[in-house]
């Protein structure tokens, strides 16, 4: 779908070449590029700011029908990230004019005072991430995703360049794939349908898969995750997924949760808090693709993948505010609230895995709670961990994919607010303040002496007005971060 080539814009017949414009420098060195944009400049609707586009017909000495200058803006907001979003608009605008060729004139690295492979790998995320479109419930598709996206530079692609391409197709796919799991409805994915779906994808890149269904987690006393399933008439599991090359060291570990939907049990959520629940399921989600990225990437590192997937649901079964249950590592928790849910089969799976295969480091991912949202908003994800090292490690990773992070605290006298007078811990704090840091402290009671860290995604896994490079709905956050991460542990 992308490729990237170094092509003679007087000899190759291209049919729409988009040319990058910025408003108050020259950041191509292509004599012919400059002429066009010169060409463009002296058009009054036209001046290089951002979100500015005109159309060139014909023009004379390039073999190319159709020529689109689009803005960048002002060259000092030009970074990584401005070329995935200048990229992703300009892909989503073609895809609604019809078109199903384009060529991206890539600028000059030097002009931008960047590295060449910094400058092409973003635009290529960029191009790819917002060459999708979630439509297969639409009866009529009123835009389809290119065919082949094109980036041609003025010399010869070297080699280190010409990895780029597959590395970027493959990193977004598995973004999009997240994407495609997190906004298929809830009534079309159930823990069976997910499970299935995740357990398929997983086996055709050779990932080795495990099962365990409600029989097995209740022989092996999952009673804190079967405690949030108990009012479904759908049946829970938890996927196991592992990649294990030859001559891998101790693994590293990824949990996400997965509430294929939400309602908050009996403890039920208001209809306005219900309805983007079918996302409860995207740190599942991320980490599935995840797993599934790095096994078709060939990555060197052992990893093990846990998914515990539920739906928490209201019914004569449910389990109830003040029910005592004791979780897989033992801990007997009292739950004082039922619509903190994804705390407790996050803790059974994170106790699995620290027993059944000793990590070298454990991330989880979950969209966990409001109350983190409240704190830094729909874009960045809080993270929380007691490991400085590891800390600055996501959060690197997340800069250099603009799927930002924030280091959160988890100060020891919090841990008050989760006593019980009857269990080990209650799964809800007894103060609304600080939700987001008292449901990181409760996970870390279950992590043993492993390096973890979790990371809560409530507020950017799901948008509702879409950005740059994603349309309405989930975004895969955290694919092409714990790609970057994984990569470096």
């Amino acid at each position: 779908m992308i490729r990237l080539k170094a092509v003679d814009l007087k000899k190759q017949k291209i049919d729409t070449l988009i040319v990058p414009v910025c408003e108050n420098k020259k950041i191509h060195d292509d004599r012919l590029i400059e002429g066009v944009i010169k060409k463009a400049l002296q058009l009054k609707e036209f001046k290089g700011e951002k979100g500015d586009q005109v159309t060139l017909y014909d023009f004379k000495g390039l073999a190319t029908e159709r020529i689109i200058c689009a803005g960048l803006g002002p060259f000092k907001k030009i970074d990584p990230e401005a070329l995935r979003a200048f990229c992703g608009a300009v892909v989503s605008r073609c895809m609604q004019a019809g078109f199903e060729n384009i060529w991206f004139a890539v600028p000059a690295a030097e002009k931008l005072k960047m590295e060449m492979p910094d400058v092409v790998e973003a635009m290529m995320e960029g191009a790819c991430l917002g060459n999708h479109v979630f439509g297969k419930y639409k009866k009529e598709k009123k835009k389809k995703p290119l065919k082949q996206i094109n980036f041609r530079i003025n010399k010869g692609v070297s080699g280190n360049l010409r990895k780029i391409a597959p590395k970027v197709s493959t990193i977004c796919a598995g973004t999009i794939l997240a994407r495609e799991w997190i906004n298929t409805p809830s009534n079309d994915k159930t823990p069976e349908q997910f499970t299935r779906s995740i357990v398929s994808k997983a086996r055709k890149y050779g990932l080795k898969t495990r099962v365990l269904r409600e029989i097995d987690l209740k022989q092996n006393k999952f009673g804190a995750l079967l405690a949030v399933a108990a009012g479904s008439q759908s049946k829970p599991s938890m996927v196991i997924l592992e990649h294990k090359p030859a001559g891998a060291k101790k693994a590293l570990a990824l949990v996400g949760k997965g509430v294929t939907f939400d309602s908050g049990g009996l403890n039920i959520k208001t209809g306005d808090s219900m309805a983007g629940m079918k996302a409860d399921m995207s740190g599942a989600a991320v980490v599935a693709a995840t797993m599934i990225t790095l096994a078709r990437l060939k990555t060197k590192s052992h990893l093990i993948g846990a998914i515990p997937i539920v739906e928490n649901m209201p019914s004569g079964k449910a389990t109830r505010p003040g029910d005592i249950v004791r979780s897989y590592a033992g801990k007997t928790i009292e739950i004082g609230n039922t619509d903190a849910e994804g705390r407790l089969i996050l803790v059974d799976a994170m106790s699995y895995v620290v027993k059944k295969h000793k990590p070298r480091v454990m991330i989880d991912r979950a969209t966990l709670t409001g109350a983190c949202v409240v704190a830094l908003g729909e874009k960045i994800a809080g993270v929380f961990t007691p490991d400085d090292k590891l800390a600055e490690a996501v959060i690197a990773a997340g800069d250099r994919r603009h799927e930002r992070c924030w280091r959160m605290p988890l100060p020891e006298d919090y841990k008050e607010l989760l006593k019980s007078d009857f269990a080990d811990l209650n799964n809800m704090a007894g103060s609304r303040w600080g939700g987001a840091i008292t449901a990181a402290l409760f996970l870390s009671e279950f992590s043993g002496d492993t390096r973890w860290a979790h990371i809560d995604i409530a507020g950017p896994a799901y948008l509702k007005k879409g950005s740059a490079y994603c349309g309405p709905g989930g975004t895969g956050f955290g694919v092409r971060l714990l790609c970057d991460l994984i990569q470096k542990l």
